[in-house]
């Protein structure tokens, strides 16, 4: 449906940012992939976690980040988002480095802010790298904390430079829990489907 190939990962909730060519197999271990070839979708599998599509403004690369809270703090504040950001940065890419300016990122649906609580635990790895990260965890019981997922995602791009950023405002019309009729949530199913963030090049 799509016409172009979709290149599916083995998702582990890590840092790992894969650059994609007309030779990548499916399912290798990473939680984003890249590629400045047409014909290739950067495709990332959710249903709780939140999905990143990013670009340059001038549409040279494209890139889908998978981002759950383990990845999206990663290990000593350097998680997914400043893996593949630092990626778009280097002379691996054909087109030369990208700026942080020149990004392009959308935020696609995820487990809202009222839904998703975490313990203390992940509320400290935030709290450690960036205090200011503690507006983004409301107290709902004791030691534990309803934590805004895409809100955490935009303090991380901006820390990054990154300021063209769309979607996913953390508005419930986004939670991926309360809009059952509209998106799969592992969390609120158990069992459930798998939804595609897909972006290529035409």
């Amino acid at each position: 449906a799509l016409g172009v190939r979709p290149v599916f990962l083995n998702q582990v909730h890590g840092s790992r940012l894969l650059m994609l060519d007309a030779a990548s197999a499916d399912e290798q271990v990473a939680d984003a992939s890249m590629t400045e070839q047409p014909g290739l979708a950067c495709t990332v599998m959710v249903a709780d976690c939140l999905p990143l599509l990013m670009t340059d403004r001038l549409g040279t690369w494209v890139a889908a980040v998978h981002a759950g809270w383990r990845g999206l703090a990663g290990d000593r504040g350097l998680g997914v988002l400043e893996a593949s950001c630092q990626a778009f940065g280097s002379d691996s890419l054909a087109s030369g480095p990208a700026k942080a300016a020149d990004l392009m990122v959308w935020l696609g649906p995820c487990i809202g802010p009222s839904a998703f609580e975490v313990g203390e635990e992940v509320r400290q790895l935030f709290v450690a790298h960036d205090p200011t990260s503690a507006r983004l965890f409301l107290p709902k019981a004791p030691g534990k904390w309803l934590a805004d997922l895409p809100g955490l995602a935009r303090q991380r791009l901006s820390a990054l430079g990154v300021t063209r950023v769309y979607g996913n405002d953390g508005s419930p019309p986004w939670c991926t829990v309360s809009q059952s009729s509209r998106f799969f949530s592992h969390r609120r199913d158990r069992v459930s489907g798998r939804m595609a963030a897909c972006i290529w090049l035409a």
